[in-house]
């Protein structure tokens, strides 16, 4: 029995007539990974409450966790032998102190069913049973890669002969036990030495840099500084608190000290140094202001958590975007979940605060499909599909919705995989006359922190975030993210904000309490005053037993730091206690300029603000840069058939072209209801629609109104390799061309700039090619400042994120390898579209009408999808040229919004064939154009016109009423090849004799079917 004196237990499991698609899951996953041949997989939930109860809190238990026409259930096992056929179970559960979502949704249920549940704590976990002809070590190992990861859970495996009916699992109650008192290390100040600085960095993972450590030993020996602290009964010697407080604020994550940094680039094609003094000042912060300022104006940019854009008359939204690389790369399902529901607090925490609409992915991996000798702790596929479940969860169960994301594979990113997270707020411009984008803080204002409680999960995640993934880098920065407790923080502080409750709120992201409170205490008062003092026996813990710096850096997620006004207190936190969100006031802000934090009335901690003001010097880089001739690439020596059908398919089904439905059917498009145009658009096939991928996406975050945001993203990494500068206009030109492809303005545009970069530190052994990678990155940033000025984008947010290397190990033979990723921008692109009315879709409407083209086809295949088909990467990068096609795109803008366009197409990756039939299988119609027809440079064979990857290139679908007019306002920036047909998509080559002669549903059955068998989710 399972209901003893000390615990009671549920569980479980679907009828037999609903199936269980989770076991199912695991039957095909087991297979995918390992290619174990299972018999039958059945699963069980289990919920397990650490006190018992009564018969009448049982029954409560069982009709509110069980839908009793899909599932039984029980408080006693229901895996039996004698019932169920089965070789080996496996118990898996999360590890103690790990956030257990499903559990702690379910203690907030028993609280609100009985009082009986008072001081209860309830588990989740899972059990498999599992019947093949598989081991116990095979078993183990599914258990082990697959179901579940060290870092976060655990699990148990018997076999048939070990599992007792009657036992079952056991309890299963993983409490965090620490039995200890909160510690406070003090260093005396006589062994305060650089050398002593850096060992004690490097034992504790702060990732202090060496041009820094002089800097931070100097400000302890100060006089002045001496004096102070012994005024306050402060040891003269820092505390274990407060370097930790200082490594966050240094922190590359966080202070950004590489883009600060010096560069020094050699040209060696020519003899040439230039040395960048400060990339992000010179190419991201000034060009940013003066192009706000042309504009007139940008309500905020470039110092908030995220950037703020007016939208419409009424309101503003706020964007942002970073990346999770280093949790993700450890723990996939928890690091995507917790960057997303993350990256949702920067709008929450950005003015007065933004109410969520929408959110956004880019997952960047190694190959799922490949098996790659040197291997990292997760492979290609388990963490794929861990970040797509992270983010689903994260958006899906916030109540957000995610309906753009690039998914893009490359043997690069083996070492370390990205994972890109965009979020969206909106909120009014005023409330009660108050600028919702403004936030300030008084002296005498207390400091709450709301949300989440503290624990050891979170720590160390911005210093690791700093440093290359090694077999050294602390597990204790993996964090799991509960989007239940955050939705609920976020109705809470949305009615707090337009009550006026609320003076100054920012996010406890990366650091923590170190983060929020050590910015805020630095944040000039309205007064030019700055200060805090913080008490850290008031944050709220998880489990007793931390240390103080442990409360201080701990990044436990849910958590906001808030300034509120001693007279708006009480009404604040009748508001908290209304949406049963936990509220404590930790401190209160000052004017003494200085971060101070005391435990049991004494200071630990007292750091002058001016220390993060001193002259640190700047980070030094050595820049090496080699044209692509230089260094011997050449382009390669192919021959196309005469008929390209057979080479059309195989590029429709390539990893980085085909099909990512099966993806976008998981996430939510449909919740708030704003949805315009979402991922998928189209006829569709079997009465599903919306089955081909749209080029952006259009929200209208205020219902009612006909104002829309159209949103984007592109990356292209794939020409890293041959000249970033070339790959950076490509990217961002190709967002251009993906929002007014849906029929956006250019009046507006803002972007936001994700850079992940491998290490620019060169190193002879250890980084060789650092300067190549040095010398790449400022090339990135002068051509990003170039096409931002040239298509007039502001930045209005941005982050970058260093050091996307691993060191892989080869298991046969333990043998490491480093591995980097190529330099990656993820460039976004969003503006306000007056009338959701004329957006335009990419699939095609109707056989008959016209098809034009912009843009002149160039033999650009460098870097090219078609290239790396041929397994080669060439030479001829696309080359870009900002204003002239700046012209040519005014001219799509007006045709699109005058309603003479019917779709509108981009031609990106792959090339003018690819998106040719994508177009056409949208609308399930036929192709019939002319490659004589298309413009180019000069003459070219017909598989350098269907492939190439010129950039400035779109598609046009065009009524034969409406040419006249199109026409005369694109005058011959535009020109007719072909129209749409019934049924065939077929292509007349430059020899005037028939290149491709294809159907179009045999072309798009290529395009769908290398992840038709994961879609299993359908639906509009």
């Amino acid at each position: 029995m399972q209901i003893t004196d000390e615990f009671l237990r549920l569980e479980k499991t679907t009828i037999p007539e609903v199936g269980d698609p989770l076991g199912q899951q695991l039957m095909d996953r087991a297979k995918t990974y390992f290619g174990y041949e299972l018999d039958d997989v059945k699963t069980y939930s289990v919920i397990t409450v650490d006190k018992t109860m009564s018969e009448m809190a049982m029954g409560l238990i069982q009709d509110n966790f069980v839908n009793p026409v899909t599932e039984i259930s029980s408080f006693e096992p229901l895996l039996k032998k004698a019932e169920t056929e089965f070789d080996y179970v496996i118990h898996a559960h999360w590890g103690a102190g790990v956030r257990d979502n499903p559990g702690a949704t379910a203690l907030e249920d028993l609280l609100d069913m009985t009082p009986e549940a008072q001081g209860a704590s309830v588990f989740s976990s899972k059990i498999y049973a599992i019947k093949g002809g598989v081991s116990k070590e095979d078993v183990e190992k599914l258990a082990a890669e697959m179901l579940t990861n060290d870092i976060v859970e655990g699990f148990e495996v018997y076999t048939r002969e070990e599992w007792d009916d009657n036992v079952g699992i056991g309890r299963n109650t993983p409490f965090v036990t620490l039995n200890k008192e909160p510690q406070l290390d003090v260093i005396p100040l006589e062994d305060l030495t650089d050398e002593f600085l850096q060992k004690y960095s490097d034992e504790r993972n702060l990732a202090l840099h060496p041009q820094d450590i002089p800097i931070i030993r100097a400000y302890f020996h100060r006089d002045d500084v001496r004096a102070e602290r012994r005024e306050l009964s402060l040891s003269e010697g820092p505390t274990d608190i407060e370097l930790e407080q200082i490594a966050q604020g240094r922190s590359d994550h966080c202070e950004h000290n590489t883009f600060k940094g010096i560069f020094t680039v050699i040209d060696k094609d020519t003899g040439e140094i230039v040395i960048h003094d400060n990339l992000f000042k010179k190419y991201i912060e000034l060009p940013t202001i003066e192009l706000a300022e042309a504009r007139g104006g940008v309500p905020s940019l470039l110092w908030d958590n995220a950037g703020v854009d007016f939208f419409g008359p009424d309101h503003l939204y706020a964007i942002t975007g970073e990346t999770h690389n280093s949790p993700s790369n450890m723990e996939a399902y928890g690091g995507a979940i917790t960057g997303i529901v993350g990256i949702y607090r920067d709008p929450m925490g950005t003015g007065l605060g933004f109410d969520m609409f929408m959110g956004a992915f880019g997952f960047c991996t190694a190959d799922p499909e490949k098996i790659y000798q040197y291997q990292a702790k997760l492979n290609a596929r388990r963490l794929l599909d861990g970040v797509i479940d992270g983010v689903k969860d994260g958006g899906n169960k916030s109540g957000i919705p995610t309906p753009f994301g690039n998914i893009l594979f490359n043997d690069g990113y083996q070492g370390k995989a990205l994972v890109f997270v965009t979020a969206l707020g909106i909120s009014e411009r005023e409330i009660d006359g108050v600028p919702q984008e403004l936030k300030t803080i008084h002296p005498g204002d207390y400091a709450i922190m709301c949300g989440g409680r503290v624990g050891k999960d979170g720590i160390h995640g911005v210093t690791a975030a700093s440093e290359e993934r090694t077999e050294g880098t602390p597990k204790g920065h993996v964090q799991i993210g509960d989007p239940y407790t955050q939705k609920k923080m976020q109705d809470f502080l949305i009615e707090a904000k337009k009550e006026g409750l609320i003076r100054f709120i920012t996010d406890n992201g990366g650091g923590g309490l170190s983060s929020s409170c050590g910015e805020t205490a630095r944040q000039i008062n309205s007064n030019g005053t700055s200060g805090l003092e913080v008490d850290i026996d008031k944050v709220p813990t998880k489990y007793d037993g931390l240390d103080h710096w442990e409360k201080w850096v701990s990044e436990s997620q849910e958590r906001m730091t808030v300034a509120v006004e001693p007279s708006k207190f009480d009404r604040f936190m009748e508001l908290s206690k209304k949406h049963a969100v936990e509220s404590t006031m930790i401190g209160n802000y000052n004017e003494n300029g200085a971060m101070k934090i005391t435990s049991g009335g004494k200071p630990i901690a007292y750091i002058r603000g001016e220390l993060f003001k001193e002259a640190f010097p700047q980070w030094k880089f050595e820049g090496e840069w080699s044209s692509p001739e230089m260094r011997g690439l050449t382009e390669p020596v192919l021959k196309a058939p005469e008929d390209l059908g057979a080479l059309l398919h195989k590029m429709l089904g390539r990893p980085n072209i085909c099909s990512k439905e099966y993806i976008h059917r998981l996430y939510d498009h449909e919740v708030q209801g704003g949805k315009v145009i979402g991922p998928l658009v189209g006829t569709g096939e079997n009465g599903v629609p919306n089955d081909m991928p749209s080029d952006a996406v259009v929200f209208q975050p205020v219902l009612g109104k006909k104002t829309g945001l159209v949103f984007t993203q592109a990356l292209i990494p794939q020409y890293y390799g041959i000249d970033a500068g070339h790959m950076t206009a490509a990217t961002i030109d190709e967002a251009v061309r993906n929002v007014i492809a849906v029929g956006a303005d250019l009046k507006q545009l803002g972007g936001v700039d994700n850079f992940c970069w491998p290490s620019v530190q060169y190193h002879p052994e250890n980084n060789p090619d650092g300067k190549f990678k040095a010398a790449q990155l400022t090339r990135t940033c002068e051509t990003m400042k170039g096409a931002c000025e040239a298509y007039g984008i502001p930045l209005l947010s941005g982050k970058d994120s260093m050091y996307v290397d691993g060191m892989n190990t080869d298991p046969e033979t333990g043998l490491q390898k480093r591995i980097s990723a190529p330099g990656t921008l993820q460039f976004t692109v969003s503006t306000p579209i007056e009338d959701v009315s004329k957006v335009v879709t990419s699939d095609a409407k109707e056989a008959g009408n016209l098809i034009y083209m912009i843009g002149t086809t160039k033999d650009e295949r460098g870097g090219s999808e078609y290239f790396e088909m041929a397994e080669s990467i060439g030479l001829n990068v696309p080359k870009t040229d900002y204003v002239a096609n700046m012209k040519v795109y005014r001219k799509v803008v007006e045709a699109t919004q005058g309603g003479y366009v019917k779709t509108s197409k981009n031609i990106k990756r792959g090339g003018l064939g690819v998106h040719l039939a994508i177009m056409a299988g949208g609308g399930n119609l036929g192709v019939d154009i002319d490659l004589s027809d298309v413009r180019t440079d000069k003459e070219h064979a017909n598989d350098v016109i269907m492939f190439s990857e010129s950039t400035g290139r779109m598609l046009f679908e065009v009524a034969p009423h409406h040419k006249a007019q199109f026409e005369r306002i694109m005058g011959d920036s535009a020109y007719h090849i072909g129209n749409f047909t019934q049924q065939d998509y077929q292509v007349t080559g430059v020899n005037g004799k028939l290149a491709v002669d294809e159907g179009i549903m045999g072309l798009k059955r290529s395009f769908k079917k290398p992840n038709e068998d994961k879609c299993y989710v359908r639906g509009p």
